[in-house]
């Protein structure tokens, strides 16, 4: 079969995937693109190079293809993938385009200036200033990239600083949602933003962010303006820089808490915010908080971790981790302090980023994260040399002093809780009623710290669904039930689902009752379809393999009365060694890898995010796209056979070692 080749870009407006046709125009449908031989794609390649330099296309790129019945077909599967849009979303492949809603139709929503109900951090007028004059300065760089006045590689520094990357099929755009807090009204305006400038959802992520994967260019500046309204940005969401700061996603409302760490997120989160030494570091930076004994931020895999504590004289203070990451290099972050009072906090944050900012490697990507510096360094000399910084910083250089704390904590409105009892006879009622509920309860919720309150976790995986979206409808009924039972608030975990953190006892019958008539009850908190799974392949241009349809045929696989019987069990799957879906870290860990032009799956077990942290160990040789399914089943049955009592699987695998393990891949080879 003799080789042709296709030549697929991107457009530069809407970064719709295109070809170049034997007119050497750019088509949308691969099956109106030219295979050009040899002879014929030297001449392509020139109409190519004319059209990024006339602003039609970004990136064009010769691929390899075959001719099947006179038509071309890619012979790299990604291309494949390009030409048809997502594999998981065939409602937004190339037949959904032309989506977008008429500009007569785009109308703001009055957002007001105050939601002094809402237990949220709240903007004064300088930073809302501050956001929209941001929005203004990028469509300024947008329309002199528009324009021809900044080439691709130019503005690429302007998109990544404002959020907004170039993936397969499109543009995505990502949101920040700092600390994993939203108000109702927020999250009715994120439900405004897919509904008017993209295709009508969006997807959460493992950094506690939203993401839109379908925003056109020339709009991306409008977006951020209306972002703004509702506080709402992108800042900082992408490039070397320190990156969104998340933390546990029951914070201000656990029972376990000591400390409430949105606070100190908060603090970070604007000492960061353009920080005129840490803007271009020499990799992306990440910070993870958590005020409770369980550690539910997966703090230790972070480049700073911290742990909110009070001493016995009631101090806050932290103990800080850094150096952990996962990706090609997965690694347990280092204890450098175990005590920190509070008044130190941004101080040595600024020590632990100098050292890594002067001697972090610039020369090489794959060695530029802060835990190859700590790895390459060794523990001791880098704490030795924090601390010499630390000790080195100017003696007025940014102390946290107690009234800066309490002038943030003052931002942060006071839910108005009610005094209630502690039980609640509705709520009981139901729950002796209705097996569902009850089940949902044991599943979906979690301890509240006051009296009457209790903490519902709204699943974002139902079976077969795509872990972590959620269409603009979803996101207004969620807003709609936050604002009547959970004081206006929500939250968003890093495992893609959201959280109504503050919901009477006597009304949670109610919640379900409405959850479950939005699709949205699906009570698996833990359980094996709970699953963390980047994009993939299906969006992401650094992927190797799809994740999402995996996670899909695995939840699937199971049926709820499977999942009960085999109780806690995490599994994540990442379509990369980048790791987006914490797949290291999972009881279950899935890697989806390109073996010779085909998806292959890596797998291994017994990793760890909470305070016993630990790196999950290879299985064996990576599987089939095919044979996944079957290997996970004869994993959890080689459990289910070994378990004691009712041990969860990431006990019993810590009691047999993965050598027990091994027999479940016997059939996929």
């Amino acid at each position: 079969m003799n080789t042709h080749h296709l030549i697929s870009a991107n457009r530069l407006d809407d970064g719709a995937v295109v070809w170049l046709d034997d007119r050497h125009e750019w088509v949308a449908a691969l099956e109106q693109a030219c295979a050009f031989d040899d002879e014929r794609i030297g001449h392509a390649r020139l109409t190519a190079d004319r059209a990024v330099a006339t602003n039609l296309v970004v990136a064009p790129t010769p691929r390899a293809a075959h001719l099947v019945d006179g038509l071309p077909v890619p012979v790299d599967y990604r291309e494949r993938l390009r030409s048809r849009g997502p594999s998981v979303r065939t409602d937004l492949g190339k037949q959904a385009a032309g989506a977008a809603v008429p500009g007569a139709l785009r109308q703001r929503p009055v957002v007001p200036a105050e939601v002094s109900h809402a237990g949220i951090y709240r903007y004064d007028p300088s930073e809302r200033e501050f956001l929209k004059h941001r929005a203004q300065e990028f469509g300024q760089q947008v329309a002199r990239r528009l324009s021809g006045e900044l080439n691709e590689e130019e503005f690429k520094v302007y998109r990544l600083m404002n959020g907004l990357y170039l993936q397969l099929h499109g543009y995505m755009l990502r949101v920040a949602i700092p600390y994993g807090t939203l108000s109702a009204i927020q999250l009715r305006q994120l439900a405004h933003v897919a509904r008017t400038y993209d295709k009508g959802y969006g997807h959460f992520t493992t950094r506690q962010n939203l993401q839109f994967n379908w925003p056109q260019l020339s709009d991306a500046p409008e977006i951020l303006s209306v972002l703004a309204d509702a506080d709402l940005h992108c800042i900082q969401t992408s490039g070397n820089c320190i990156r969104n700061v998340t933390t546990d996603h029951f914070a201000g409302a656990a029972a376990d808490e000591v400390v409430d760490p949105r606070v100190h997120a908060e603090i970070l989160r604007q000492w960061s915010t353009d920080h005129p030494e840490f803007t271009y570091l020499p990799r992306k930076f990440k910070i993870a908080i958590t005020g409770s004994p369980q550690d539910r931020a997966a703090v230790r895999f972070h480049d700073i971790g911290i742990l909110a504590r009070k001493n016995e004289r009631g101090e806050v203070g932290f103990q800080i981790y850094a150096g952990g990451g996962l990706g090609r290099t997965p690694i347990v972050g280092t204890k450098v302090r175990d005590w920190l009072p509070e008044r130190e906090l941004l101080r040595y944050v600024e020590a632990i980023l100098r050292v890594y900012n002067t001697l972090g490697r610039r020369d090489n990507i794959y060695k530029a994260r802060i835990k190859i510096l700590v790895r390459e360094l060794k523990p001791a000399k880098f704490i030795a040399m924090i601390e010499d910084e630390f000790a080195a910083l100017p003696a007025d250089r940014q102390y946290l002093e107690p009234e800066i704390a309490e002038a943030i904590h003052a931002r942060f409105v006071e839910p108005s809780f009610e005094a209630l009892p502690a039980t609640s006879a509705e709520y009981e009622a139901a729950r002796a009623a209705d097996a569902d509920f009850k089940q949902w309860v044991r599943s979906n919720t979690h301890p509240h710290r006051v009296p009457g309150y209790i903490s519902a976790v709204v699943s974002l995986k139902p079976a077969g669904g795509i872990p972590g979206d959620i269409s603009a409808d979803e996101m207004e009924r969620i807003a709609d039930l936050a604002q009547t039972h959970s004081l206006n608030e929500i939250r968003v975990s890093h495992e893609q689902n959201l959280v109504l953190p503050h919901v009477r006892l006597s009304e949670l019958y109610a919640v379900w009752q409405a959850l479950r008539e939005a699709g949205l009850a699906t009570s698996n908190i833990g359980l094996i379809s709970d699953s963390i799974a980047c994009p993939g392949m299906d969006y992401c241009s650094l992927a190797t393999a799809r994740s999402v349809p995996v996670a899909q045929r695995i939840a699937l696989h199971f049926d709820k009365d499977r999942q009960r019987e085999i109780g806690e069990l995490k599994l994540n799957v990442s379509g990369c060694i980048n790791a987006c879906a914490h797949h290291h870290v999972a009881h279950i860990g899935i890697l989806g890898l390109d073996k010779g032009g085909k998806e292959s799956y890596q797998i291994a077990l017994g990793g760890s995010a909470d305070e016993d942290a630990a790196i999950g160990t290879i299985l064996g040789p990576s599987v089939s796209y095919d044979s996944v399914p079957a290997v996970i089943d004869s994993i959890v049955n080689i459990y289910l056979k070994t378990r004691l009592d009712n041990e969860r699987f990431i006990d019993t695998y810590r009691r047999v070692g993965i050598g027990a393990f091994k027999e479940a891949l016997h059939d996929a080879h």
